[in-house]
């Protein structure tokens, strides 16, 4: 992740509210899709707060995670969360890992790849960190199609501002695409690459639950929302209003898409 890209990440507890509580459910999925044995070690690059490490400690009994992420703030917030013994927290840019061997049987990266400034130089240290067939893998939402949330804001944003089509994560990250992974992990030199959807429901008990966090403008929509003045936010609001899926009872179900890829090296 940038320094740019981390202003975008700095107050952990919003992004939890905001997107965090679906990228748990996601990981879930991606950690039991790479079927990494027991007892190996890890590296979690983009860390944040901590919801991919956790899910590693919870699922895969590893020997021992590091945990990298250039946002000192999430890290401090993934400290208080996660005590166990088993992580260290590294304050650290996500593409100069910089080990001196090859340490680690897996290393992973949770909906950052979109972030940092060279996704080839991040993955390529990813690589270098891992043993000759360890596996390295990565999840990105798919902003352009079906990580509904966040096209249905995208789409309200540009209803009411055209000029919103210019900040779209749809369009900003080319990377969240299958057939653009699949090629960056060939062009990194990986074997064994596979690419697949991970799909989960994201639930709102109202539209309170699904707007409020936006406020925080954490993540793909913060240097957007932050421009916006009161009644441009209003506007979109309102928008939203008309054009989501509320349900008699309140409750908005959607659903949301991640692509993931892996490769052995």
């Amino acid at each position: 992740m940038s320094e740019k890209a981390s202003v975008a990440f700095s107050n952990a507890s919003a992004y939890e509210i905001y997107v965090g509580r679906w990228s748990r459910v996601v990981a879930r999925q991606f950690v039991t899709w790479l079927s990494v044995e027991p007892a190996s070690t890890w590296l979690d690059v983009g860390a944040g707060t901590g919801i991919l490490t956790q899910v590693i400690l919870d699922q895969c009994a590893p020997q021992s995670v590091v945990a990298l992420d250039l946002s000192e703030h999430y890290l401090a917030y993934a400290r208080q969360m996660i005590t166990d013994e088993r992580v260290e927290w590294v304050v650290g840019n996500a593409s100069e890992i910089g080990l001196t061997a090859p340490a680690f049987d897996a290393a992973v990266a949770g909906l950052v790849l979109n972030f940092v400034p060279s996704p080839e130089d991040m993955v390529r240290g990813m690589k270098d960190a891992v043993r000759p067939g360890g596996v390295v893998a990565a999840y990105v939402w798919d902003y352009g199609d079906r990580m509904q949330m966040m096209r249905h804001f995208w789409e309200a944003a540009i209803a009411v501002d055209p000029s919103a089509r210019d900040f779209d994560a749809g369009t900003q990250f080319a990377i969240c695409n299958p057939d653009n992974l699949r090629a960056l992990f060939a062009a990194t030199g990986f074997t064994d690459i596979d690419v697949i959807p991970l799909d989960i429901q994201t639930q709102f008990a109202n539209f309170d639950d699904f707007w409020l966090p936006f406020l925080a403008a954490q993540g793909s929509i913060s240097k957007y929302f932050r421009a916006l003045n009161d009644d441009q936010r209003h506007r979109i609001r309102q928008q939203l209003l008309r054009q989501l899926p509320i349900n008699d009872d309140q409750t908005i179900h959607l659903s949301a898409r991640a692509w993931a890829v892996q490769g052995r090296r």
